[in-house]
């Protein structure tokens, strides 16, 4: 069953999640050259750079165009007692080479650099574009793909801006300028020649398209690969505890093994263009060289020319040879631009406004008016339901219900994350979406139910609330959160590294971190989603006095099933089904015997019984 379970799961090519369905043949025709156009803004920075390897790859194609010349002349002007002038045709021949050699060398330091500059630039210009989009845009791609592209594809990239591309332009110098010499050399020959050039375009062009259509495969399989491995490895714990590890190697090795089956498809075929083209090639010249030997005997033409010829031909040949071997390297590399470029263009579902409102002086007044959402994954399930609520500046309000019922969702939409179906949010009075997000999140600090914790020293992660901040505020919102001792612990203290997700650390010690973070942000709004449920019930009470102390004078929203927290909040909004079904404090909500009552029973009895 897993088999076949794994087989379904790899049967067709993943469909690239930015874009509609492909249509058939639609994958082969989007992938042309002309895609890497878009690398022209990256690069148009640069232009004095690109203008001066340019310079130095016309240079060398020049002179080694030039070279055959000297050698005809060498030959059809050898006689017994011309020794000087033999010698200033090998002394002209060797200084032609040190310029072919500081040009070579020029033009591949100008072109390396150049490629890692622009790759440099477009990781990064990735990176900024990912890093600001909601979790909209990442219900649809996985973080793993994302990652594939910004190194599998700008590697690709790297290879052909540093490299293929001159020595593509290189070549097709040398193709079109050994072509106009074979033309003055001998115009009889090189219209043989170009008969030839039918037979091998016709190959190029068939195969190509080929070519492009698995190279792009290729590279949804490997993006598909990094994406499952990311997830398997970010959850490798989960994984071993359901003891899911064979399970999840057979999915990762039949994806993988799709990755190599196009690429071995790719290869296949390209190897063949390859051959076909080059067999063309040179059996086409033999006979031309035939024909020429021919006029040479007949007294048509010197010694000198037929060399010449020849040498031209054979420069041709290998100039036609390389473009093929680099234009699959060139649509490899436009198929990677293409799926870079769909990330830099893609359009986040919550955008900031064009001409945003200034941030005010925020005292923390929250409204929700008449608020509407579903999320996208789940469109036909109200998270929110007709929900209307005021909080006043300073305020401490808990939310509760069921799971499900849509109290989470509400400190997701007051941070922004997403956007409502209908109605408003408003923070001191101005719509949310009306603002930077930038300027209204610096009002706000998160506790969330699962903190995140970097892989960094636990210093930092705490830092993370205010980067500007001393050792010394760090060190007191550490205190405050009752995470010092347990900081002081550790091996190195503060400067601990507390490895990938906080591995090291427990979860209530994660928890304590977190919590440490929001008190040094010190922002006028106080999110907290369930952040003491990892505490054991000695660093729950001192975290909560930590707690209590921060929301005096800060708006408090409360996401919590702790009793504790719950009966000391100003106002207790009950939630169901999305909808606020019940308001008050806590005496009067068990009062009324409604929900909340049962909740208090069920989920607060431990609570009460330990206190």
């Amino acid at each position: 069953m897993a088999d076949t379970d794994t087989q379904t799961a790899v049967r067709d090519t993943p469909r690239d999640p930015l874009k509609a369905p492909a249509k058939d043949g639609e994958r082969g025709r989007s992938r042309d050259l002309g895609a890497l156009r878009a690398l022209w803004p990256f690069l148009r920075p640069y232009r004095v750079t690109l203008v001066l390897a340019l310079l130095a790859l016309s240079l060398t194609a020049t002179i080694s165009l030039t070279l055959p010349l000297a050698v005809r002349r060498v030959i059809d002007n050898f006689e017994v007692g011309q020794q000087q002038l033999v010698d200033s045709y090998f002394a002209a021949a060797l200084g032609l080479a040190a310029l072919l050699a500081a040009g070579t060398a020029a033009r591949y330091y100008l072109v390396t650099r150049l490629g890692e500059r622009v790759v440099t630039d477009i990781r990064k210009a990735v990176m900024a574009r990912m890093i600001g989009m909601s979790p909209a845009f990442f219900e649809r791609i996985m973080t793993g793909e994302v990652l594939s592209r910004v190194t599998t594809d700008t590697t690709l990239i790297l290879s052909v801006i540093g490299s293929s591309a001159s020595v593509a332009l290189r070549n097709l110098l040398m193709l079109s300028g050994g072509l106009v010499l074979l033309l003055v050399t001998s115009a009889k020959l090189t219209g043989l020649v170009l008969l030839i050039v039918p037979a091998v375009i016709l190959p190029i062009v068939t195969l190509g398209r080929r070519v492009r259509t698995l190279s792009r495969q290729n590279q949804d399989w490997i993006a598909a690969s990094s994406g499952g491995a990311s997830e398997t490895l970010l959850s490798v714990q989960t994984v071993q505890a359901f003891t899911h590890e064979a399970r999840s190697r057979d999915r990762f090795d039949a994806v993988t093994e799709r990755s190599f089956g196009a690429a071995k498809a790719r290869i296949a075929t390209r190897a063949l263009m390859t051959a076909i083209v080059i067999f063309l090639v040179f059996s086409g010249l033999v006979g031309v060289l035939w024909i020429g030997a021919r006029d040479v005997s007949a007294g048509q033409m010197s010694v000198g020319e037929l060399a010449q010829f020849v040498i031209y031909a054979v420069i041709v040949a290998g100039a036609v040879g390389a473009l093929t071997e680099i234009s699959a390297e060139l649509q490899r590399a436009a198929g990677a631009t293409e799926r870079l470029v769909e990330l830099l263009q893609a359009r986040d579902a919550i955008p900031d406004p064009a001409t945003p409102l200034p941030a005010p002086a925020f005292r923390g007044a929250i409204s929700f008016d008449d608020v509407h959402f579903h999320y996208p994954s789940r469109p036909d399930t109200a998270a929110l339901d007709g929900v209307s609520f005021d909080i006043r500046p300073g305020e401490t309000v808990a939310l509760v219900g069921p799971s499900g019922a849509g109290k989470s969702t509400v400190i997701q939409l007051l941070l922004r994350f997403w956007d409502p179906a209908s109605g408003e949010v408003r923070l001191d009075g101005v719509p949310l979406d009306r603002m930077a997000r930038q300027d209204f999140r610096h009002a706000l600090a998160l506790v969330p139910q699962d903190p995140v914790i970097f892989a960094d020293t636990a210093r930092e992660n705490i830092r993370f609330g205010r980067p500007e901040a001393t050792d010394a505020e760090v060190e007191a919102a550490a205190r405050a959160a009752a995470a010092h001792d347990f900081l002081m612990a550790l091996p190195g203290g503060y400067d601990s590294y507390v490895g990938e997700r906080g591995v090291m650390l427990s979860g209530g010690q994660k928890q304590r971190i977190a919590i440490a973070r929001a008190i040094l942000r010190d922002a006028p709004v106080l999110l907290l989603d369930e952040a003491t449920s990892a505490l054991d019930a000695e660093s729950e009470q001192a975290v909560q006095r930590a707690v209590d102390a921060l929301a005096r004078g800060r708006t408090t929203l409360i996401v919590a099933h702790r009793l504790a927290t719950v009966k000391k909040a100003d106002r207790i909004l009950v939630f169901e089904d999305g909808r606020i079904v019940a308001s008050g404090s806590h005496d009067a909500l068990v009062a009324q015997n409604g929900l909340y009552a049962r909740l208090a029973r069920l989920q607060f009895a431990g609570g009460m019984a330990a206190e």
